[in-house]
Order: C-alpha cells, then sequence, then structure tokens
C-alpha cells in the first residue's frame, strides 16, 4: 500500500518583470485571472526543491496539528509575493481507487490553509491539490474536492499530473478529450500539472497545442511540464553537466549541480520552445466573465459505492488530529489522533510514461513530494 501523505507545493508565475511588478493571480469561478483583469493561463516548467514534505509516522490518513502548523509556515513565508499564483497542499496523495478515503483529508487541509489565510487577512491565495491521472478516480476525486454549499471548505482549483499524450497521439487518441469532458461543467480552474512523456524518444510535446489551442483552452488553464532540470528520472529540459559523485559537493543534489550555466536538452527544449513560440491563448476579460461566473453554482458531489469510491459525501470533513478509522470505513468514520513530525522529502523519481499511460502507480512517485511550480509567461 503507497504512503499517504500530505505536502505543501507552490504555483508562481514568472515574468520578464520583477515579480513585485506583476499583478496579482486569483481564482475567479472556473478561471484564473490576472488583477489588471486578464486571463491566466500557466505555461510553465516544473522545479523540483526540497522545501516541506510531511509524511505521518501511521500509514492511515490524517490531518494533525503538526501539518496544519507547518504549512502556515510557508504561506507565511510566501504569501507576501505577488507572483504565487497558489499552493498544493497534496501531491498524488491518492493513487488507487481503494484510497478514496483519503480525500476528506486532503479537503480538511485545503478547508483549513484556506481558514488561515482568511484570519491572517493574506490576499485569496488560491488553494488546491495535485493529483495523479488514474482513470478509476474519475471524475470523482476532482468533483468531491470542489463540491458542496460551503466555498470555505472546496477547492480553489484543482490539477492533472498526465502522462496520456506519449508519441503519435492527438487530442482523441491520447484521451484529452475525456478530461474535458470530465471537467465541463467544474466550477474551479482546473489545469495539468504535470506532462511531457519521455518514452518514446524524442518528447515533442505535441500535446501543447491542444492545451493552449482551440481544444481545451475554454476548460483548462494550460498546463506545467515536467520537467526543468535534468535528473536521473530523465525528464530534464536543461542539465548543468553530467551526474557527480562527490557526496560534499553542495552544489548537486542526488548527484545533479544546480548552478552554472543552463544547457538545453535536445531537441527536447528545442521541441517545446517551438510550440510555445506559436501558443498564446487570450482568453475572456474578467469584465466579460464575471457575471457568468458569478452564477456558477458548486458541482454535485459523488456519491459512494460499494467497491468503488467510497467516500460520503454527507460526511464531515475530519478536523484536526483525527486519522482514518478502518473500522468504519464504509460510512466515512473517523477517529483517534494523528501524530508526527515534519520530514524533508527526497527528489522523486517518475517512472516511465508507458505505466502513467495505463492508470497503475508509478514506483518512486512518492506522495510527499515537495516542489515549486513555476508556470513561466515568457522563457521559451
Amino acid at each position: 500500500m503507497f504512503t499517504k501523505a500530505l505536502s505543501f507545493a507552490l504555483l508562481a508565475a514568472v515574468n520578464m518583470v520583477s515579480a513585485v511588478d506583476m499583478p496579482t493571480i486569483s481564482a475567479v469561478g472556473a478561471k484564473f485571472f490576472f488583477s489588471n483583469g486578464t486571463q491566466y493561463y500557466i505555461k510553465g516548467k516544473r522545479l523540483t526543491n526540497q522545501l516541506l514534505s510531511y509524511v505521518p509516522n501511521n500509514a492511515l490518513p490524517a490531518w494533525n496539528q503538526t501539518q496544519l502548523s507547518a504549512f502556515e509556515e510557508v504561506l507565511d513565508a510566501f504569501e507576501q509575493y505577488d507572483n504565487l499564483a497558489g499552493v498544493f497542499v497534496a501531491n498524488e496523495a491518492l493513487t488507487f481507487l481503494n484510497g478514496s478515503d483519503t480525500a476528506p483529508f486532503v479537503k480538511s487541509a485545503i478547508r483549513d490553509v484556506k481558514a488561515y489565510r482568511q484570519s491572517k487577512n493574506y490576499r485569496d491565495i488560491p488553494v488546491g491539490y495535485s493529483g495523479a491521472d488514474i482513470p478509476s478516480l474519475r471524475p470523482m476525486l476532482q468533483n468531491y474536492l470542489a463540491c458542496g454549499s460551503d466555498t470555505a471548505d472546496a477547492a480553489d482549483f484543482f490539477s492533472l499530473n498526465v502522462y496520456e499524450w506519449c508519441g503519435q497521439s492527438s487530442f482523441d487518441g491520447s484521451g484529452y478529450n475525456e478530461l474535458v469532458q470530465n471537467a465541463t461543467g467544474l466550477q474551479i480552474p482546473i489545469f495539468i500539472s504535470e506532462t511531457g512523456c519521455r518514452i518514446p524518444k524524442p518528447r515533442t510535446f505535441d500535446d501543447m497545442d491542444s492545451i493552449l489551442g482551440k481544444d481545451m483552452e475554454d476548460v483548462f488553464s494550460g498546463a506545467i511540464v515536467y520537467e526543468w532540470i535534468e535528473e536521473t528520472n530523465d525528464y530534464g529540459l536543461i542539465s548543468y553537466g553530467p551526474k557527480v559523485n562527490d557526496m560534499t559537493n553542495t552544489a548537486a543534489l542526488d548527484g545533479y549541480i544546480r548552478v552554472g550555466t543552463p544547457m538545453p536538452v535536445s531537441p527536447d527544449y528545442s521541441n517545446l520552445k517551438s510550440h510555445w513560440a506559436t501558443l498564446h491563448p487570450t482568453g475572456v476579460a474578467l469584465s466579460a466573465y464575471s457575471a457568468s461566473a458569478s452564477s456558477l453554482t458548486p458541482i454535485a458531489c459523488p456519491s459512494s459505492t460499494v467497491n468503488g469510491w467510497i467516500v460520503d459525501p454527507t460526511q464531515s470533513l475530519p478536523s484536526v488530529g483525527q486519522t482514518l478509522d478502518l473500522a468504519a470505513t464504509s460510512t466515512g468514520g473517523l477517529g483517534g489522533s494523528a501524530t508526527g513530525s515534519a520530514k524533508p522529502s527526497s527528489t522523486a523519481k517518475k517512472g516511465d510514461a508507458a505505466a502513467m499511460h495505463t492508470g497503475n502507480e508509478v514506483a518512486g512517485m512518492g506522495v510527499g513530494l515537495i516542489g515549486v511550480m513555476l508556470g513561466f509567461l515568457f522563457w521559451l
């Protein structure tokens, strides 16, 4: 059984101008907008850093004060930056249908981080979740995190790590059409938080034309390509040099240098650059969208089913200090207390795209991952 954990990550918009000169980003209805009223699309590359990862001492889903306090500290440190576009409370905390009992704990984390944000009078920095693209969890997980009459309990956005468009494919052949179908009617923004199959080579990034084009731009708010720096997993777009075995080298993380002159990985970097150079979705102006956004209603909560999605939507969310009660799983039972401490995570190593494509869990992609997600507007 996979380790259940919650982690905290950041979504930042990086522009050619200083971060303090950038308009802030907020979630309005099912879209992101800059404070100047223009729609924001994520066009980014993922950079993994060791900021914070929380892995409980027990193997059961849990939500406790140690976790919440650690998340609050990260929000305190980063809320001052105008280019902070959002925060993730967890990454791939659910990877199998029979793990859907973790979902209420993810939603509790969202609720409590949002409550802390409001108590500190911070701007409405979007709080959401990054999920594994597991067919058996579609679209229940996204709907569960977004549903409910009280928006204080719901995610401000939802995102998916998607490795389905591998090699020569298409909008329909890859299953991207199903992603759009599942997300249509969702009242919060949705985007792809990881994409970029590494098998077969070369990486063509042809899916960018659909994500940032007419196929998906009305429903999805862009994508983050995995990943920026070349590591053992062979997903990098740039490299600072070959792996080093000097364990005392402080410039290396897991044997890979992070300083110096970045060199593009060929032809992957150029392939992505050529796509992005032609893709400039403009979306809709906030002034034209506000009226329809205010009329959006929360999507219906998914019903619990035997041997399926087991979360009862009528059950209250866990409070701080609660742990899953396995004996009462069928009724969403909770009880006990959770203890633990924050621990630094290791760099994630992703498996082959083919494993992702079939919906299988990828070995080594732990849910304790913590990263800084960079939404580059103008880089390539």
